[in-house]
């Protein structure tokens, strides 16, 4: 593999020094595709408890930790995947058009698992760590010139697959594919494995059966319509297939006796492609779901409410691993949580939205947001408000063309005329998530919260400024206009 700077490599060495590799537990991280919260049985859904949609994801969430409060950098896939990897937020990685990878000397905490003696493999779902799976012929040279992308990213893992899909006839091979990639492994040493999912990323199927579209609940944020509750039961089917898959997973770890000694993250990578979800920074585009089984460390059947951030996923791997983070990095370790004791936390976390593919005239393809939530509240800036609402993955979709017509007949709610379709968009929107947790009504502007509205604005600017972030200050954009 490609060797880390020297000075780097020093530095991992040392923390690695004393430790017996066969002492230290398998890694597994698994990451589904645009599945946002509470989609879980879990998480107590109604859907998903009704139509039964997610049995072994329940199971594993029985025999390890849930987490109510987990988010992703970023609303779309490659800069979501990107931070996770990296540590780091898309901002501070320059990486926050979809599909741009980080710069080659980016260190990954594979990178530094690698170091410290790990067998570390990638396979499944495209990761985007090295852009888009396939790209236009002048991108991907340039990728390669700058060791971006090919043979010199690809020599920093044991196991490299660019992406495998899991749709479809694949699924029922999951089992067997994560089998022969276990198969790689030395004996006696660790390995860290990264398997991607499809599900229940769009081009969904037919195959909703015993899913009754009429029988579903629908969130007040969205109108209840034939086409949305039709969308919404082909979307609950895709997870249905996702956790299929997980249990395919699942029985591979337990026939190699791998189980007891396997420590296992599952995690959306960022919100659903439904409406108000993916590529927006309304909870549902970054509030995933997430659990940890680490059988003998983790209580079964516990639960977390700490914030923890995708950023935060690094941190945490590393000191399981009995490593240190890179420098730069700026993940916090969340082991403390997962082993029940005492554990501070983030008290906010943050997110941003950049450029995704699809047509810059609207906000599926290009806008520029940011975020910040903490234990209660949410906090939204707009840096272009007069850019039009467009779901991503389902500008042409039946739903998002159904709504335009109700719209331009004035025959949608004033609610959902307000959330979609009015302009100029609130710069700033903050919401109470307690009270509010469908972010229904803009508190920002308003005297009650104008405490709670200037001191998430600060800390927004502060990271900003941390991150070398490219947006103006939305201090600086409120002054404005102020006068």
């Amino acid at each position: 593999m490609n060797k880390l700077p020297f000075v780097f490599s020093v530095y991992v060495l040392l923390a690695f020094v004393g430790l017996a590799a066969d002492s230290r537990p398998n890694i597994l991280l698994i990451l589904s595709d645009d599945h946002s919260m509470p989609h879980l049985g879990a998480y107590e859904d109604a859907n998903c408890k009704r139509f039964n949609i997610t049995p072994n994801l329940d199971a594993m969430a029985s025999e390890g930790m849930l987490f109510n409060r987990t988010y992703t950098a970023a609303p779309q896939c490659a800069p979501s995947r990107i931070s996770i990897f990296a540590g780091r937020s898309p901002v501070g990685l320059s990486a926050t058009r979809f599909a741009q990878p980080a710069r080659a000397d980016t260190v990954l905490f594979t990178d530094v698992l690698s170091e410290g003696g790990y067998w570390v493999g990638l396979d499944g779902r495209h990761q985007h760590l090295d852009g888009r799976g396939k790209d236009l012929d002048h991108v991907t040279e340039a990728l390669v010139e700058l060791g971006m992308r090919d043979e010199a990213f690809e020599k920093r893992f044991d196991h490299f697959v660019r992406g495998a899909s899991t749709k479809g006839g694949e699924l029922p091979k999951v089992g067997n594919l994560v089998g022969s990639i276990l198969d790689e492994v030395p004996d006696g040493k660790p390995f860290f494995l990264y398997f991607g999912f499809n599900q229940p990323h769009r081009r969904w199927g037919d195959d909703y059966d015993k899913i009754d579209p009429s029988q579903l609940v629908l969130p007040p944020d969205w109108p209840d319509l034939p086409e949305v509750r039709l969308d919404y039961a082909k979307y609950l089917a895709e997870v249905r297939d996702l956790d299929t898959g997980i249990g395919l997973v699942d029985d591979v770890l337990e026939k190699r006796g791998l189980k007891e000694n396997t420590l296992v993250i599952f995690m959306g990578d960022n919100g659903e492609a439904l409406l108000r979800g993916k590529g927006t920074l309304a909870t549902r585009g970054t509030h995933v779901p997430m659990m940890v089984r680490w059988p003998g460390e983790v209580e079964a059947g516990s639960v977390s409410d700490a914030l923890v951030s995708g950023v935060d996923l690094s941190a945490t791997i590393l000191e399981v691993a009995g490593l240190k983070q890179a420098p730069g990095m700026t993940g916090v370790s969340f082991l403390n949580e997962l082993r029940g004791e005492r554990f501070e936390g983030r008290d906010h976390l943050f997110s941003e939205r950049g450029w995704h593919f699809g047509p810059i005239t609207q906000t599926d393809g290009f806008d520029l947001s940011r975020s910040i939530t903490t234990r209660r509240y949410h906090y939204i800036y707009n840096a272009i408000p007069e850019r039009r609402y467009s779901p991503v993955d389902m500008g042409k979709k039946s739903v998002w063309l159904a709504m335009q017509a109700l719209n331009k007949q004035g025959e949608l709610s004033p609610l959902h005329e307000r959330l979609y379709f009015h302009l100029p968009r609130p710069i700033f929107e903050l919401y109470d998530l307690k009270s509010d947790p469908f972010q229904l009504e803009n508190l920002a502007g308003g005297k009650p919260t104008k405490a709670i509205e200037t001191k998430l604005r600060v800390e927004m600017d502060k990271w900003m400024i941390r991150e070398s972030d490219f947006l103006p200050l939305p201090s600086h954009v409120q002054q404005l206009e102020n006068r």
